[in-house]
């Protein structure tokens, strides 16, 4: 597991130049499937448009991409949409921007600059997030013992659930690089009376947390 940049979430974006009218938006997906999916329902959506350009990454280092330029001059439209993820350090991404024509021409440096602008008022739109590998524990804590740990796990871990009932059930995450540190210092918070058990490995941005 390797940390990587992504968008927090969808977004959409919109400008006109030269009576044409972008519309960009950014999707967070998580394989090509799914960005088939999603573009497919953007095509719905803007059946009418004069074309529907995107750009995707999927993978380490955007290891699986694809652009087009959907009728537009070679090199004008998908190209720059997808120097944007590049320039951003983004993947797991699907950028797509809907042009619908004005009638006046935009010429082929125009229109590169316009889908450009658009992908990236649509990044920016959506946020960039960090992702990166985390591990997650549960632990079952005493009433008594509670109140020694709160602070502890609220300031130095992410909170994903909490079950209150006989005893305090708590579920976090956590760095991976981290957990170590975090069993050892459970164990010291609560003499030894808490254990933490490690539920998984999984990816982790910081809002992962409810509490």
């Amino acid at each position: 597991m390797n940390a990587y940049k992504t968008v927090k979430k969808e977004s959409k974006t919109e400008f006109i130049i030269n009576r044409s009218r972008f519309i960009g938006r950014c999707f967070p997906i998580e394989t090509e499937d799914q960005a088939a999916a999603i573009l497919a329902d953007v095509r719905k959506l803007h059946y009418d448009a004069s074309h529907n350009c995107f750009a995707y990454a999927v993978g380490r280092n955007g290891a699986a991409s694809k652009f087009s330029d959907d009728g537009e001059p070679g090199g004008t439209a998908g190209l720059p949409i997808m120097e944007v993820l590049r320039h951003k350090g983004i993947t797991n991404v699907l950028c797509v921007v809907t042009r619908y024509f004005g009638g006046v021409l935009l010429g082929a440096g125009g229109l590169a600059r316009a889908y450009s602008r658009s992908a990236a008022d649509a990044v920016e739109a959506a946020g960039i997030v960090q992702v990166k590998p985390g591990s997650e524990f549960e632990l079952l804590i005493d009433y008594d013992q509670y109140s020694r740990l709160e602070v502890f796990l609220r300031e130095r871990t992410n909170i994903i659930g909490c079950d209150f009932s006989d005893k305090i059930i708590i579920r976090i995450i956590l760095p991976v690089e981290k957990e170590s540190d975090f069993i050892a210092e459970v164990r010291e918070r609560s003499s030894g009376r808490v254990k933490a058990a490690k539920i998984c490995e999984r990816y982790m941005t910081d809002n992962d947390k409810c509490g």
